[in-house]
């Protein structure tokens, strides 16, 4: 006994003792205690899951997949999302990437639920807002393709509910193509008419090039200048990397001052939440100019439900179903939805609290579903295998069709004139897509990729899914090397609004692209 009282004496030394506890963890992990740096200063082994590294922190990363092939652009990315996170004071954030069809990374940073401590992980579901835009444009093309849907008719011939319009005197059409784009004249959650052209005017003179005494003159004559607005954002270039208006105390995004964003009331069909903007004037001339609207969208779900006989959420969760999309749900309060995240925004004092209640059942399609990284990326995997799969030799007859035909997604991704987009200018709108297109002015200077995106900003909640498509090489696809989809697609949702996060998803698209051409090149 006294043998052994000496052995642990001579062995665990204040210095070897301190030494040992300071090593636990890890990098930026907890300290080990006492009695494990006891047993590791008399050369105990220690248990599999608490060697360094093991005592993992509580705001770490939670990751679930990685490709050994893109260790690198994994690294750099998380550190771009871990200082875009501190930055906007994020709470909690998700990020998912596939190259080829393949998911090689996706991690959780923070915290889906502050109060109760639970960690971010990549099943965490959250707020996906305007991404739901693209969920329904898939619908509406699908009854396209199969000839229930006619994207030029008056939306009256599927919703006679909605009354015909007037605008100035003239009798106009909206139909389900306008809709799509932003281009019926049906207004956001603005509902000063006056007000939304002057910004509009502001918006477009800002953007045309003007002489040094005449810009002067004009910023003079507009006293403040240019504010932001619903659906136009003069922004700097490429909208900055991050931006979380309200983590400022008392800074909150202009659209996110709408009460219509804050509504309460449970909607029991679609047909019945048109009444909420069906008897309002147009902000515009059909066709004449874009003005985005959420409340377009809604109309456009009883579109989808009266040409295809089912309710609209009905429709959708069995679309879900058949993309494979599991954890893509309605929002819904009431509903016991394993994963969810809470949602947070910053109050006038700068203090994190938890964000409204808001009830999204008035706008299920152009704002109202949760999702998680991994479903949006097998949605944007779809997508990028129907756009390529004509394009490919299919000799042996393996190549399984695609979900919709190549033709129909190259048509949602054309741009449409008269659109524009907030969250990239080089970008236009296409069909509940943005879409920049392939373009090089000069020499050895910058390339502007081709890729489609979407951003979507809720309350509590900010999203962004980009598709970026290889640019396919004619004799790999001539041999049957390789198969669609060819390309990266980056998602990422964070539990808090008004962060801007398309430009964070292009540096990483391109960051695994890059790493991807590396390894061909090896």
């Amino acid at each position: 006994m006294y043998g052994l009282v000496r052995a642990l004496r001579q062995a665990a030394t204040p210095g070897r003792l301190a030494a040992a506890r300071r090593g636990g963890g890890g990098a930026g992990g907890r300290p080990w205690g006492w009695g494990l740096a006891l047993g590791l200063a008399l050369g105990v082994k220690v248990p599999a899951g608490c060697e360094a590294g093991g005592g993992q922190e509580e705001e770490e990363a939670t990751p679930a997949s990685s490709s050994r092939g893109f260790g690198a652009a994994i690294e750099r990315s998380r550190d771009l999302l871990r200082r875009i996170k501190d930055e906007a004071g994020i709470p909690g954030i998700l990020v998912g990437v596939s190259v080829d069809g393949k998911e090689v990374w996706s991690e959780g940073l923070g915290y889906a639920d502050v109060e109760n401590r639970v960690l971010c992980k990549p099943e965490t579901i959250m707020r996906i807002a305007s991404i739901s835009k693209c969920l329904t444009m898939m619908a509406i093309a699908k009854l396209w393709e199969e000839g229930k849907l006619d994207l030029d008719a008056p939306v009256q011939k599927y919703v006679p509910e909605f009354p015909e319009k007037v605008y100035e005197g003239e009798k106009v059409t909206i139909t389900t193509r306008l809709l799509v784009s932003h281009l019926s004249g049906i207004r956001h959650y603005e509902k000063d008419i006056a007000k939304v052209k002057e910004e509009k005017e502001k918006a477009n003179r800002a953007l045309k090039p003007t002489k040094p005494n005449q810009d002067k003159e004009q910023k003079e004559k507009d006293g403040k200048g240019i504010e932001k607005t619903d659906s136009v954002k003069p922004k700097k270039a490429h909208e900055g990397e991050v931006k979380s208006r309200n983590s400022k105390p008392g800074k909150r995004d202009k659209e996110f001052e709408q009460e219509e964003y804050y509504l309460k009331e449970k909607f029991e069909s679609v047909i019945e939440s048109l009444k909420i903007f069906k008897n309002d004037p147009l902000f515009f001339k059909p066709g004449s100019q874009f003005l985005y609207s959420t409340y377009g969208f809604t109309l456009l779900s009883a579109v989808v439900e009266r040409v295809s006989g089912q309710k609209f959420t009905d429709y959708m969760l069995k679309m879900f179903r058949d993309l494979d999309m599991l954890s893509t749900v309605l929002d819904d309060n009431e509903a016991m939805i394993y994963n969810r995240a809470r949602c947070y925004v910053y109050n006038k004092k700068g203090r994190l609290v938890n964000a409204p209640y808001v009830d999204n059942s008035y706008k299920w399609a152009g704002g109202g579903f949760l999702s998680s990284v991994g479903d949006l990326l097998k949605f944007g995997n779809v997508l990028l295998y129907s756009y390529q799969a004509g394009q490919f030799k299919n000799s042996s007859g393996k190549l399984l069709p695609g979900y919709l035909k190549p033709d129909t997604v190259a048509m949602m991704w054309t741009p449409v004139p008269k659109t524009e987009v907030s969250w990239d200018r080089d970008g236009k709108y296409a069909m509940a897509w943005a879409v920049v297109e392939k373009k090089q002015q000069y020499g050895f200077c910058r390339q502007q990729r081709h890729y489609a995106s979407h951003t979507g900003g809720a309350v509590g909640a900010s999203s962004v899914l980009l598709i970026l498509p290889e640019d396919l090489d004619s004799k790999a696809i001539d041999t049957a090397l390789v198969a669609p989809p060819r390309g990266v697609i980056v998602s990422i949702i964070c539990n808090m609004q008004s962060v801007s996060l398309n430009s964070t998803a292009l540096k990483i698209a391109r960051e695994f692209d890059k790493e991807k051409r590396a390894q061909y090149i090896d």
